[in-house]
């Protein structure tokens, strides 16, 4: 490394001797640290000085995305949009249909596509369907964009909501609360590592909206 002073070419030895292995397998992880450390710091100032800021809500069907999503758009006058419904509206068909027309890995294809649009829209709450987070990397580009949280309410909780939703769902109709509990209980056991990865988890049987608006002050 060198240092110019007052028309000098002053040089300076880092190390006296042999560099050794272990020397640059220090240097080698010095180097990382700082990388991953720079990271985090230009995501922490890219969060407090941007002007615009997008939250994303994920969890299993029956969580209250869609109901806190539009508790915290009213709250923080931000644009509330449930992507389940913007994409039917983008291909102007029900998301059963294209199951049935396309397949799902073409839902899915689909469903990427308009969570990447919408991740570049400012100030919006988005509420993702309960599969999109387990496809992709999706999450990853969640919490690259904005704040991603994970609304992990029990079993119980989520039993006793869907048994009484209005909104009909294919993949629970005519289940009993039992059969409910258990196909629940399955699907978050293959869901939950995916869940797992928001940069944010709030758990219990009632998540309210005070408690995002709270972490995000």
């Amino acid at each position: 490394m060198c240092q110019r002073q007052t028309g000098t070419l002053v040089t300076l030895n880092l190390f006296q001797g042999p560099i050794s292995l272990e020397m640059l397998k220090q240097v080698q992880h010095d180097i990382v640290i700082g990388v991953w450390l720079l990271g985090i710091c230009c995501y922490l100032v890219f969060i407090v000085f941007s002007d615009f800021m997008r939250i994303f809500l994920i969890g299993f069907m029956g969580c209250g995305k869609s109901t806190m999503g539009r508790t915290l758009a009213l709250s923080l006058n931000m644009t509330f949009i449930d992507l389940d419904t913007f994409l039917e509206e983008k291909y102007f068909r029900t998301i059963p249909q294209i199951f049935a027309e396309e397949g799902e890995a073409n839902f899915r294809l689909k469903e990427r596509k308009v969570l990447e649009e919408v991740a570049a829209f400012d100030d919006v709450i988005v509420a993702t369907g309960g599969g999109a987070p387990c496809f992709f990397d999706n999450v990853d580009l969640m919490n690259n964009s904005g704040l991603c949280f994970f609304l992990d309410v029990a079993t119980s909780s989520l039993v006793s909501r869907l048994i009484t939703a209005k909104t009909e769902r294919p993949l629970i109709k005519g289940k009993s609360p039992e059969e409910l509990h258990g196909f629940i209980e399955g699907m978050m056991e293959k869901r939950r590592p995916f869940y797992e990865k928001a940069r944010y988890i709030l758990k219990g049987t009632e998540i309210r909206a005070a408690q995002v608006i709270e972490l995000i002050k």
